[in-house]
């Protein structure tokens, strides 16, 4: 394998400007999917093609690393951001693929909320990746993130107390929706952790 010594660390940024516009198109996707469900106009299909991009854009940025002795900032928090905004794709997937493993018949006020959550934080995250060169604006972004994160914790909580208030809902039920909120959560609380990271870069090469 060469490597490359005359430094192009504008890839870099491009790449995780690419993969931050992915994981804010996947989010959206898994929006419009669980507002329309079950005849949703974005299929299961549509959202895994995303996810398979998400895969090409994390291997072309390790692949990138791999190849480049100049890197734009520490090689160990260009692979931790990398794979962490991974995670946030494979969680909005795998949150869409229950919905069909599980045979729901409507999606839930509060599956919606969470939604509408992962949006706006996955806008924020992509804005903060498509600045990360300048770093104009990006730890105010960030911060937002957590806040939304907050709130999504807040959201969850509630939707899975009022599972278990009601005892007529068939238990299974319960389970199914204790999975698919916790699906949505764990892609919420990836967002948080690739923020985290992208405020620690911003810090370390301030």
């Amino acid at each position: 394998m060469r490597l490359a010594l005359i430094p192009k660390t504008s890839e870099f940024y491009e790449l995780f400007g690419e993969a931050g516009a992915n994981a804010l198109e996947i989010a959206k996707k898994a929006e419009t999917r669980f507002g329309e469900y079950p005849n949703a106009s974005v299929t299961q299909a549509d959202v895994k093609e995303l996810e398979h991009v998400g895969d090409r854009l994390t291997a072309e940025i390790i692949q990138t690393l791999n190849t480049h002795y100049v890197t734009p900032f520490d090689r160990e928090d260009i692979y931790e951001l990398a794979t962490r905004l991974d995670d946030v794709v494979d969680h909005i997937e795998h949150a869409c693929d229950l919905l069909e493993l599980y045979s729901v018949q409507s999606p839930s006020r509060q599956a919606l909320e969470q939604c509408r959550i992962l949006v706006a934080a996955t806008e924020l995250l992509a804005a903060a990746l498509a600045q990360l060169k300048s770093r104009q604006g990006v730890q105010e972004r960030l911060v937002e993130v957590k806040r939304l994160e907050d709130e999504g914790d807040r959201v969850v909580r509630d939707a899975i107390a009022a599972l278990f208030h009601d005892p007529r809902i068939d238990p299974l039920i319960v389970i199914r929706w204790k999975d698919i909120y916790e699906a949505l959560e764990d892609a919420l609380d990836a967002c948080e952790t690739a923020a985290n990271v992208v405020a620690n870069i911003v810090v370390k090469n301030a």
